[in-house]
């Protein structure tokens, strides 16, 4: 008899913590899927006025270089605040409060947009909207902590892939909708879409890492990990390459071609759905098989040639098409810098790591902007597109360089 009930408690507590794993394991999911819709609507609200921003501010007579300086200030903004951020969110444990201050921040910057319709509007829309985006340090950080570490590619790949496909969204609207109601309708529609995201956010709840909070003095070691500088560089030449290509000059090249608005909305979705699947796929056994070492320099070298070929295209048909190399290096070459960036670096650093990496890129965001916008005054559009091809070739060596010194250390 005392064996049996010696066997029957062991079974319920067998069964009682299978329960409670259970139970976990289902939180965690819904955790993930609430964050995930949050991560959609936020870049939605973020994004869905960005292909018409350039043509916008054209139009109304504001030159190529205050164009190239307020796209710019999105970038530094983010510049400014990431590492700050990624220290305070190591050192309080906590993402909740940023991932709301984000999207608060996000429908703010549309609302001057909606008030002062000019340059003015548009420049401290900017400069808040960057200050929206240096919080995607929690969400990204808070999506991670869901996940074990072995899983860090398959995490960056889905959190990346969310972040296109909200953009995605947001640019299919753009498309429907500015042709006939123009851009008051779209910060409005990014204002409004804040709502919801900033109310759902209060059900994200924080994952308990287990570990102590580090004191700054050793968080900031973490600057110096070889790695992390490396890929924090390979993502600020992807990401300043991006927003001074696809996400600004490339619609007023379309449109010297004679693109329509819904034409230029079209470029625009072509890229992002790129971008999206390809994010997904990052997340894919396949595209893990082969790895970072053989896709961060084949997508190296699939923007170079994007930054060549786009300005010499002779119709908007040829540079629909050109946006699907843009779009490769959003999904493929940026999840994988971002997993290969925290690849080795410890939870309780990874906000401080994650800061410094995405500081980093925001250098690229603030400056290439400008840069284009400064070639193209001085210049021309094509020179502008050819300084980027050489900036990213030499991305390219960087990245053969480093694969090379690796095989040659395992």
């Amino acid at each position: 008899m005392e064996v049996v009930s010696l066997f029957a408690g062991i079974l319920i507590s067998s069964n009682e913590r299978h329960g409670r794993d259970d139970l976990m394991f289902r939180s965690n999911q819904q955790q993930k899927r609430i964050l995930l819709t949050v991560i959609t609507v936020f870049w939605f609200s973020q994004y869905i006025y960005i292909p018409y921003q350039a043509t916008y501010l054209t139009s109304i007579g504001v030159v190529p270089s205050l164009i190239g300086l307020i796209v710019g200030a999105y970038g530094f903004s983010q510049l400014a605040l990431r590492m700050p951020i990624g220290l305070m969110a190591d050192r309080k444990a906590r993402h909740k409060p940023f991932i709301l201050l984000g999207i608060l921040l996000a429908g703010t910057a549309s609302l001057f947009r909606i008030l002062l319709p000019n340059e003015w509007g548009y420049l401290i829309g900017s400069i808040l909207s960057g200050c929206a985006s240096a919080m995607w340090i929690s969400f990204m950080i808070l999506f991670f902590s869901y996940y074990e570490k072995e899983q860090l590619q398959q995490a960056s790949g889905l959190a990346v892939g969310a972040n296109n496909f909200g953009i995605l969204i947001g640019f299919l609207a753009g498309t429907l909708l500015h042709e006939k109601y123009g851009m008051q309708l779209l910060c409005a529609l990014s204002f409004l879409l804040a709502i919801p995201a900033f109310l759902l956010s209060f059900f994200l709840k924080e994952a308990d890492t287990g570990e102590d909070a580090l004191p700054v003095k050793e968080l900031v070691q973490v600057y110096f990990n070889k790695r992390l500088i490396v890929f924090s560089l390979l993502a600020l030449i992807q990401q300043g390459v991006q927003l001074s290509t696809s996400m600004s000059f490339t619609t007023k090249i379309a449109q010297s071609r004679g693109a329509s608005s819904v034409q230029i909305g079209i470029c625009s979705i072509i890229y992002i759905l790129t971008a999206v699947i390809s994010s997904y796929f990052t997340a894919s056994k396949a595209a893990q098989k082969a790895g970072a070492r053989i896709w961060i320099p084949v997508i190296l070298l699939c923007l170079a040639a994007y930054c060549i070929l786009l300005p010499n295209l002779p119709t908007v048909e040829w540079i629909c098409a050109a946006q699907i190399l843009s779009g490769l290096s959003t999904g493929i070459l940026f999840s994988f810098c971002t997993s290969e960036a925290m690849k080795d670096i410890p939870k309780a650093k990874s906000s401080t790591a994650m800061g410094f990496y995405q500081a980093v890129y925001a250098i690229g965001m603030t400056t290439f902007p400008m840069i284009t916008g400064a070639v193209t005054g001085q210049f021309n559009i094509r020179t502008a597109y050819y300084v980027l091809a050489g900036i990213t070739v030499v991305g390219l060596a960087g990245a053969i360089r480093f694969y090379s010194g690796q095989k040659a250390t395992e």
